[in-house]
């Protein structure tokens, strides 16, 4: 997993941050249905002044969970309506889950395209309930490979992606590699790494920076010098300058998309 069950994302540079949702509301819990009929678990917040392009958030391993409720609020007091989604309604059902889910079981059961079929349904959510119009991607670890493969696949409402140190070679069979379809990417990326995370090499990096130049996509790809896997924590006090500029270069990238 990524992060403790008790984490938080860090806060918004402070110049970054418009007004609190009015009367503190925050992120609403919903049930929503993906294109095979399945139900399931997902948390959207609304801006107080809204601008493009809304955020689906896809969370790491552990699916939804409180870290990515609040990731939601920020992103919302940043002006992004955003919606975090969980991935497991199809084999896990529906319900708060504590910090004893055996997630490992449910990851292994996921595929990127119920799992783009689950963004879409988040996306139809944020143009419903939030009027948004245009789309991004925020994933971290899991989600931040599979943020990768929906900028490589047919998600014509995307209208980019962000990724968080999201693997980008695969173990499992079922479950393509970045890297390997980096050629094939449609739309801006932006990826962010730690430096120290050996789960993810620099020739990982600079392999999927490749694809990258050869599909003549805008991207950044940054690796922050010392930073470890997950360092986008609130906790880790030693990188809150990696933190901060993570959150710059993710809002920045935001505003340069098409609206």
């Amino acid at each position: 997993m990524c992060f403790d069950f008790d984490a938080l994302p860090p806060e918004l540079p402070a110049d970054l941050a418009l007004p609190p949702i009015a009367g503190g509301a925050g992120a609403e819990r919903l049930e929503l249905t993906s294109a095979d009929g399945t139900r399931f678990m997902a948390a959207l917040a609304q801006a107080p002044e809204p601008h493009a392009p809304a955020v689906a958030i896809l969370p790491d391993v552990r699916g939804l969970y409180p870290f990515y409720v609040a990731l939601a609020e920020r992103f919302a007091e940043a002006g992004h309506p955003a919606v975090a989604i969980d991935y497991f309604g199809r084999t896990a059902g529906l319900g708060e889950r504590g910090e004893d889910f055996d997630w490992t079981s449910h990851v292994a059961q996921t595929q990127p395209e119920l799992i783009r079929a689950d963004m879409a349904a988040a996306i139809d959510a944020l143009r419903e309930r939030a009027g948004a119009t245009s789309f991004a991607a925020v994933g971290f670890c899991f989600g931040g490979s599979q943020a990768f493969l929906a900028a490589a696949a047919e998600t014509p409402d995307l209208a980019g992606v962000v990724g968080f140190y999201g693997r980008l070679t695969s173990a499992r069979p079922n479950m393509p590699s970045p890297k390997d379809h980096a050629a094939a990417t449609r739309r801006p990326v932006l990826g962010l790494f730690g430096g120290a995370d050996e789960s993810i090499p620099q020739e990982d990096v600079d392999a999927y920076e490749r694809g990258l130049q050869a599909a003549g996509v805008p991207h950044e790809l940054v690796v922050y010098p010392g930073a470890p896997h997950s360092f986008f924590d609130r906790a880790y006090e030693q990188h809150a300058e990696a933190c901060a500029d993570a959150w710059r270069r993710v809002l920045g990238f935001l505003d340069g998309l098409p609206g």
